[in-house]
C-alpha cells in the first residue's frame, strides 16, 4: 500500500499561493503546510505518472499490481527483473498467445529457461490431391522444463503456464525434470 513519505517536500506549497494577508499569518501557513504534507506524495506520484507505466522504472508493488492490470503470467513469487519482464513482455504475448513461440516465451519469462515444445500438428503442401496428411491424427502438446534445481511446486507452476498459454483445443502434458549438465568452472 503506497503512503505518506516522511520529509517529502512538496512540489507546489500551498502557502506561497496565498494572498499577500496570509503570507505573514503563522496559522494560516502552518494549516497549508498540513496540507502541503498530505498532498506531497500524489504530487510526487503525478509529477512521475510516466515512470509508473515502465516496469523498469516503476516501484515493485505498483508493478506488482501492474502485472494483474496487462495480465502478466505471474504467481507474486518470482524475482523483481523476471516480474519486470514479464510486465513488459505481456502485450507481446497476448499478441502471439496460442502458439509455439508465445508458449516457449511465456515459460522462459517465468522460468528463465526455454523449455523443449513437441506437438503433433504439421503443414505441408502438394501439387496433387490426397497428400499425405502431416502431424498425428490426435492433436498433443508436450512441454519438457529441465532446470538446475526442480521442486515439487514448479511441475504445478508450469501446468497451470501451459493450460493458460496453450491452444484451446490442444490437450498436453507437461515434465519437470533435472538439469544433467554440470556447471563449468
Amino acid at each position: 500500500m503506497r503512503g505518506s513519505i516522511d520529509g517529502l517536500g512538496s512540489s507546489a506549497p500551498i502557502g506561497m499561493t496565498l494572498p499577500a494577508v496570509f503570507a505573514d499569518d503563522e496559522l494560516a501557513q502552518r494549516f497549508v503546510g498540513g496540507l502541503d504534507e498530505v498532498l506531497a506524495p500524489i504530487l510526487a506520484v503525478l509529477d512521475c505518472l510516466d515512470s509508473y507505466f515502465t516496469p523498469s522504472l516503476a516501484p515493485v508493488d505498483f508493478t506488482r499490481w501492474l502485472a494483474g492490470w496487462v495480465g502478466a503470467e505471474t504467481d507474486g513469487t518470482e524475482p523483481d527483473d523476471r516480474l519486470r519482464a514479464a510486465v513488459a513482455a505481456a502485450a507481446y504475448l497476448h499478441r502471439i498467445r496460442g502458439t509455439g513461440r508465445g508458449l516457449s516465451e511465456a515459460v522462459r519469462l517465468v522460468f528463465g529457461v526455454a523449455p523443449e515444445i513437441t506437438e503433433s500438428g504439421g503443414a505441408a503442401w502438394h501439387a496433387g490431391p490426397l497428400g499425405p496428411v502431416p502431424g498425428d491424427r490426435r492433436p498433443h502438446l508436450r512441454v519438457t522444463l529441465r532446470l538446475p534445481h526442480p521442486t515439487s511446486t514448479d511441475e504445478h507452476r508450469l501446468d497451470s503456464l501451459v493450460a493458460a498459454a496453450r491452444p484451446a483445443h490442444m490437450p498436453y502434458t507437461v515434465q519437470v525434470t533435472a538439469d544433467g549438465r554440470t556447471p563449468q568452472r
